[in-house]
């Protein structure tokens, strides 16, 4: 269920996602900016962390950018070995979401693998399992949006002039910097200098660690730094996947309306595989109510004008958890 949460609460929470301080005593600059003293700052996040409504505060990265190849993938399970097929793709250290879904296709997961590593052998591994009928391989085409941050106000995101706008290409990570991210990717700890901690771990200094996170957030490689909450328990409690069939030529405009709606976290343009599957344009929508999340579908819909579209409600949520990067 949603936790209470204060005016100063929502304030220190919008502070989290957007704009997090990368700076060495973080905490005391949140505090500065809310009149709180640092303790105040840590104490909060403390409760945070364990009602579970703060996943964790880390970097976010582009995955394809730290050279990993990964894919959204499809199954359709035949639902008496449902739960035993969802627990062995569970197990893949690759795969950080996993979700049954009100479908024929009804085990859907991301999967990101390493340079070097063969991802088609890996989705063919996970389904030749018993019980697994058909798969779907919809590798990612184009990024419209990538910004999992949760308003703490109905229908409105944390900082809307700070949303990050559609992912584009750029270099991919240099081998010194596997450290940093490796570091910076890890739950900050709630002490006074917790990127000191983080950078003992991986034997460099704190300003290097620093320095390293304000370059690798100013060329995209590390998308943002800040709190992940749980969407549940910052109150947007119902969620569906939208998967839009739109004519080539009208992707790139249904995809930036889209994604221009606050209620939309992810946007993905996608390699279709029709007859069986032959949608292009994903959308992952949050809603407050089953009210609020129809509302947001039928405003798309008219917006995005498809020619047809397929509404996937969450089910069981098998799997979610941050990738973690060169481990």
């Amino acid at each position: 269920m949603p936790i209470s949460l204060s005016r100063e609460d929502r304030a220190l929470l919008t502070l989290l996602q957007s704009r997090f301080p990368l700076a060495q005593v973080p905490f005391t600059d949140l505090g500065e900016r809310l009149g709180w003293r640092e303790s105040t700052v840590i104490s909060r996040l403390q409760v945070f962390e364990e009602s579970g409504l703060v996943r964790e505060i880390s970097g976010i990265f582009d995955t394809r950018r730290l050279g990993y190849a990964s894919t959204l993938v499809a199954l359709q399970v035949q639902p008496e070995q449902l739960q035993k097929v969802a627990r062995a793709v569970s197990q893949h250290r690759g795969v950080s979401h996993n979700y049954s879904r009100e479908h024929a296709f009804n085990l859907w997961f991301t999967l990101a693998v390493p340079p070097g590593t063969d991802l088609e052998r890996e989705i063919e591994a996970l389904a030749t399992q018993p019980g697994v009928l058909q798969a779907l391989n919809l590798p990612t085409v184009r990024t419209f949006k990538i910004d999992a941050r949760f308003g703490l106000e109905a229908n409105a995101l944390p900082d809307e002039e700070s949303a990050p706008g559609p992912a584009s290409g750029g270099e991919i990570l240099a081998a010194a910097d596997i450290p940093f991210v490796r570091a910076l990717q890890h739950n900050l700890p709630l002490v006074q200098r917790p990127f000191r901690e983080l950078a003992q771990r991986e034997g460099v200094s704190e300003n290097e660690l620093l320095e390293a996170a304000r370059r690798l957030l100013a060329n995209g490689i590390m998308r943002r730094y800040g709190a992940t909450l749980r969407h549940r328990e910052a109150g947007y409690t119902v969620n569906a996947l939208v998967a839009w069939r739109v004519p080539a030529e009208r992707i790139e405009a249904a995809g930036r309306a889209a994604a221009a709606h606050a209620a939309v976290s992810h946007c993905y343009e996608r390699v279709a595989r029709p007859p069986v599957w032959p949608y292009q344009l994903f959308t992952m929508i949050h809603g407050r109510s089953e009210e609020d999340l129809g509302q947001v579908i039928a405003q798309l819909g008219a917006t995005i004008l498809p020619e047809e579209a397929v509404v996937l409600r969450s089910g069981q949520e098998f799997k979610k958890a941050r990738l973690r990067y060169f481990e």
